[in-house]
């Protein structure tokens, strides 16, 4: 289904994602409204990881956690089901990457917990109205992420790198990006990093290690973003038993107004 032809209200997307009628990345649909992560852990886990995202608000800032055994985020998408409602989940087992699937009904147990936390997609509609232009969405791919040598705040048995998304910016609009997503703290805020990506372990900007490569021109900059996919790469180093998460770029699409969540 074109992007283009997507309604724009949250719960119509929601139930054509949950009847499998959407199965890509959800970046640009409903340009406007709060774009979420997911992590699930076992009740059992539940404290450590919220240590962990209140360490770490850089690239885990928590929007919503649920009760136990509760699937319905109550505050940020009222009548949702964090089961079916995401186009693609993955299923981390002891630190490996054990299924990506299309919902996680056969996972879910009483005692997990599901933690939203904010992801940078909460602040491109505000820089496409500044006039900065996206180009993983006009080439309708994933933006690319990195793992990188910057190191997250223990918590607990959590640890692990950050990893960060990438944008090409014009040079002399770099200035008016970083004004523009530090006025979002909530969907991870003002850049980590501009212009130079070896400081920060990433060897070969056209290798992402997640997400798709994306050209950045000779009057770019790549300009890097914190990202929620962090706890999958914390994930595979502290080797939790069971930790479920959104695939990245498939993210949960909350009725939360993007605005709303912008300080200034």
């Amino acid at each position: 289904m074109n992007i283009k032809t997507l309604p724009n209200n949250p719960k119509e997307i929601r139930t054509l994602i949950r009847n499998g009628k959407i199965d890509k990345s959800t970046a640009g649909m409903a340009p406007g409204y709060v774009q979420a992560n997911l992590v699930i852990v076992p009740k059992g886990l539940a404290f450590e990881f919220l240590l962990f995202c209140n360490r770490n608000p850089k690239p885990c800032p928590v929007l919503e956690v649920t009760e136990a055994g509760s699937y319905e985020p109550v505050l940020m998408a009222p009548g949702s089901d964090l089961r079916y409602d995401i186009p693609k989940y993955r299923v981390y087992r002891h630190g490996k990457l054990d299924a990506e699937v299309t919902d996680i009904a056969e996972y879910w147990t009483d005692d997990m917990v599901a933690f939203l936390t904010g992801c940078s997609f909460g602040f491109e509609t505000a820089l496409i109205r500044a006039g900065i232009p996206l180009r993983h969405l006009e080439t309708d791919t994933t933006v690319p992420m990195f793992i990188t040598n910057i190191p997250t705040n223990p918590a607990g048995s959590f640890s692990g790198p950050m990893v960060v998304s990438m944008r090409p910016i014009k040079k002399k609009q770099v200035v008016r990006s970083v004004q523009v997503t530090s006025r979002f703290p909530s969907v991870h805020g003002a850049p980590v990093q501009i212009g130079n990506p070896e400081e920060i372990g990433i060897m070969d900007i056209n290798k992402p290690d997640l997400g798709e490569p994306i050209e950045v021109k000779n009057d770019e900059v790549p300009v890097f973003w914190a990202c929620g996919v962090t706890p999958q790469a914390v994930a595979m180093k502290s080797k939790p038993d069971l930790m479920i998460t959104h695939a990245p770029g498939y993210m949960f699409i909350t009725d939360a107004i993007d605005e709303e969540y912008s300080v200034l």
